[in-house]
């Protein structure tokens, strides 16, 4: 990669982004943090994107605001529906409703802006809730999309999707964060985190942040209720 190439990096301020960050900046490049307010009930998880976007010395961190009151089938933005403490196999209620794909799209538009050459995005189809837009599949077809509809794609300079965490568990994106250096008790990852960032230890987010450290070994710094 040239000098100063730049990636836009989708920051929720979770654990599984700002890992995406910590590899994005290890291969060199720039880094400029994307986040979204977007009516999500657990909004510490954004407060902890701005923090880290701070200590991780990020180019630039910009906060959109969304209003997805309309997709109100999930968990996560209508507040009158329960968070599920059971696992489940089908699609859980936590699913936001094409998220993944917007949030992608405001992030290659950005990047189209600032001349990026790269999108990190820390999607996992290893250790996660089952959301049918964290698949290979889908970012396969989103960057062919990107491929199509963008003026670098058509100059042959189409924007890259990167996916580092995409294969791993959740232990070996712990034990790979650590290896960079990332400070872990900056992230919030619960569904419904007080507005002070403690967890409650009961939703799917947590106990597969738990086992996660658990299984690499490591202390877990969440600060739960």
């Amino acid at each position: 990669m040239a000098e100063n190439d730049k990636a836009v990096v989708l920051l929720s301020g979770g654990l599984d982004s700002v890992t995406a960050l910590a590899i994005a900046q290890n291969q060199g490049y720039e880094c400029y943090a994307l986040s979204f307010r977007y009516g999500q009930r657990h909004e510490a998880e954004l407060m902890a994107s701005q923090r880290i976007a701070k200590t991780m010395n990020v180019k630039r961190h910009h906060v959109v605001d969304l209003d997805l009151s309309l997709f109100d089938s999930s968990a996560l933005t209508n507040h009158s529906i329960a968070v599920p403490t059971e696992p489940t196999d089908k699609i859980p209620v936590t699913y936001v409703p094409a998220r993944n794909t917007i949030f992608l799209s405001v992030a290659l538009g950005w990047a189209e802006v600032l001349d990026a050459e790269a999108i990190f995005i820390g999607v996992n189809a290893v250790d996660y809730s089952g959301y049918p837009d964290c698949r290979p599949e889908f970012i396969q077809a989103f960057q062919s999309m990107c491929n199509l509809a963008t003026k670098a794609g058509i100059e042959g300079q189409a924007v890259k999707i990167h996916t580092p965490l995409i294969n791993m568990t959740k232990a070996q994106i712990i034990q790979s964060g650590v290896k960079l250096g990332v400070d872990y008790s900056l992230t919030v990852s619960c569904y419904q985190a007080t507005r002070g960032g403690l967890a409650c230890g009961q939703c799917d987010s947590c106990k597969l942040r738990r086992q996660g450290f658990s299984d690499a070994g490591i202390d877990d710094p969440t600060r739960y209720q």
